[in-house]
């Protein structure tokens, strides 16, 4: 139905962006929410999906993590929370690396993802996710501040990770050298997924 919308972030928060079209207000969930600053202009790529009692719009950055989340759905046993959390984690190409060679480790880091739903995965989608290169990730200068390491723990927990998991990277992280939202999530993913 929809497939991609142009306008400015109006928010930014640790599951989702809202960004506003022409006055209307678009809440997309993401993987990555911090990739995206407020009042910045962009193009979101979208896939509307209707449930028996919801329906949520999912945004993404570009054309082909939109294809990738959709041959995610593809597989029995990933829903959209675990494919946007396995976007988060995983470039298409490092996902694609791990599916050509039936790494079910580097899969079964992802949280919600055990070993059945692992090899399900490999299963589907051999040879039918290709590896376009690493995404450009910029980091953007912002204050150091906790508040930036606070919305990156709230975002790890938001894609599913637990709480509890989460606290025991908070020390590593703020001394880490990362100083902005998108860095420390990006820091934290990594962490989590050794």
């Amino acid at each position: 139905m929809y497939e991609f919308m142009q306008g400015r972030i109006a928010a930014v928060t640790p599951s989702f962006i809202v960004i506003n079209v022409n006055g209307i207000g678009y809440r997309l969930l993401v993987a990555n929410p911090y990739q995206f600053d407020e009042g910045q202009e962009v193009t979101v790529y979208v896939q509307l999906i209707i449930r028996d009692n919801d329906q949520s719009m999912y945004g993404f950055a570009d054309a082909n993590e939109k294809q990738t989340f959709n041959q995610l759905l593809s597989v029995t046993g990933i829903g959209p929370k675990s494919a946007l959390a396995i976007l988060a984690n995983a470039s298409t190409e490092g996902l694609a690396n791990a599916i050509a060679q039936d790494d079910v480790r580097f899969l079964t880091k992802f949280p919600g993802i055990g070993k059945k739903t692992a090899q399900q995965i490999i299963l589907d989608l051999k040879g039918k996710i290709d590896a376009p290169g690493p995404l450009l990730q910029e980091l953007l200068p912002q204050q150091p501040d906790n508040a930036q390491l606070a919305d990156a723990l709230a975002a790890l927990v938001a894609l599913g990770y637990p709480q509890k998991q989460v606290d025991k990277l908070a020390g590593q992280l703020e001394n880490s050298s990362a100083k902005t939202t998108d860095a420390y999530m990006r820091l934290g993913l990594s962490l989590l997924s050794q």
